[in-house]
């Protein structure tokens, strides 16, 4: 991680579990934009709000050869942040289903996707 993050300073990438596990327990509202977890970022490191949109980017972005959760994934590999959690690929099998509207019969093609499980720390922290 330190090749994606050098140009942030030195520390950055070792808060980042930190804050990550932190501003998506805020029960503020249903939802953090984008914009909020920048500021939330910045307000508990010791950078600008925008370098955490870079830093938000550098992680999450899911452009072609950007992101470094997309990359990996899309690499084969799993990400995980210990206590935070592990996104993973998984293939899920050709079947068959049926149309909702028709009642038909339809094929629907293998395909890969993403699936996220909780590690312990965040579970220990959301059911407290």
């Amino acid at each position: 991680m330190d090749g994606y993050l050098a140009g942030f300073g030195s520390g950055v990438h070792n808060r980042i579990t930190d804050v990550v596990s932190t501003v998506f327990l805020v029960p503020e509202e249903s939802s953090v934009t984008k914009q909020e977890f920048a500021e939330k970022l910045a307000g508990k490191t010791d950078i600008s709000k925008a370098k955490a949109m870079d830093v938000i980017d550098a992680i999450f972005s899911t452009k072609p050869g950007h992101g470094i959760v997309a990359v990996e994934l899309d690499g084969g590999r799993d990400f995980t942040v210990t206590g935070f959690g592990t996104f993973k690929t998984r293939r899920t099998k050709a079947r068959m289903g049926r149309n909702p509207q028709t009642g038909a019969t339809i094929h629907i093609s293998a395909r890969k996707s993403v699936s996220f499980r909780a590690g312990k720390g965040l579970k220990d922290r959301v059911r407290d």
